[in-house]
């Protein structure tokens, strides 16, 4: 049986929304239009997709494991036409990245360099992502490739390790650590630590708690105010410290100091991208940056 794209972005509109009405409203088509078109998808797949008791709208397992595919399936759909145009109009294929906040600009240059060295024709645009909004860009086929640290993948999307950094400690300029040049990560046992993501919801975080635990201590943590902004600035006027990889030395304009970790401690960059799919600048990416 093959299955029907539009169909499928139907049931992905009404489980998204909630309700008929609003994904009928958003897809231009009428409530019962849209209500014939899931009852003969699931005539189709021969099982319940959704529950319409109680004039509530919710998703049966069988309807998210089908959703889960029908994401991929459509991101799979876009690229392909996407790369279709591009070969078509003779349009020059870009790699378009997207990164998390905890990856910088400065690390994307980095890891850039090379391939701008053996793939000149290669052109990049690089652009921030939170975690949500990254993996979604990449199952829909509008990302490339997706940097980031420790995020796990879900259902449709791979991952490779594509490099190391080196983590350290940024405090403020005022904090009591901040005229010293490195600090043990056992000295921080008694410090508070600015974090990104919500432990036991974010690889990143867990990943840095982590290293603290192998220090011998629980960390004492709270989540950033400031997310999307550059790490180092989590510490701006406050005592606490924070995990970054950022270079030693001041930072934020003078208004933060970032220390040396000892003993070295090292956070993978991790690389995303949708399976199955095809892409000439990405297969150049990885060639020059991994190897």
């Amino acid at each position: 049986m093959g299955l029907d794209l539009r169909k499928l972005e139907h049931l992905l509109a009404v489980a998204e929304d909630g309700t008929f009405t609003r994904a009928a409203a958003r897809l231009h088509l009428s409530q019962q239009a849209l209500s014939t078109s899931i009852r003969v998808l699931e005539r189709e797949v021969g099982v319940t997709l959704l529950d319409r008791a109680g004039g509530v709208v919710t998703v049966s397992p069988a309807g998210q494991a089908l959703i889960d595919d029908a994401r991929t399936l459509h991101g799979l759909a876009h690229s392909a036409v996407q790369r279709a145009r591009r070969i078509g109009r003779g349009e020059t294929e870009t790699l378009r990245i997207g990164h998390t906040p905890a990856v910088t600009s400065e690390e994307i240059t980095t890891l850039l360099r090379p391939v701008r060295t053996s793939h000149p024709e290669v052109a990049a645009h690089a652009n921030q992502r939170y975690p949500d909004e990254l993996t979604a860009e990449l199952l829909g086929g509008d990302l490339d490739v997706g940097l980031c640290r420790a995020m796990t993948p879900p259902r449709g999307l791979a991952r490779i390790i594509v490099g190391h950094h080196r983590l350290r400690i940024a405090v403020d300029i005022d904090q009591h650590l901040a005229r010293r040049d490195s600090v043990d990560l056992a000295e921080l046992a008694g410090e508070r630590f600015v974090v990104w993501g919500h432990p036991g919801r974010s690889g990143y975080t867990d990943l840095l708690i982590d290293h603290c635990r192998r220090a011998g201590f629980e960390p004492d943590t709270e989540r950033s105010p400031l997310q999307g902004t550059p790490p180092v600035t989590a510490v701006l006027g406050t005592d606490r410290v924070a995990f970054v990889t950022a270079p030693a030395g001041p930072a934020a304009d003078g208004q933060a100091h970032v220390l040396d970790l000892e003993p070295p401690a090292l956070a993978p960059l991790h690389a995303l991208w949708a399976q199955h799919t095809s892409s000439g600048t990405r297969d150049a990416f990885f060639e020059a940056a991994v190897g």
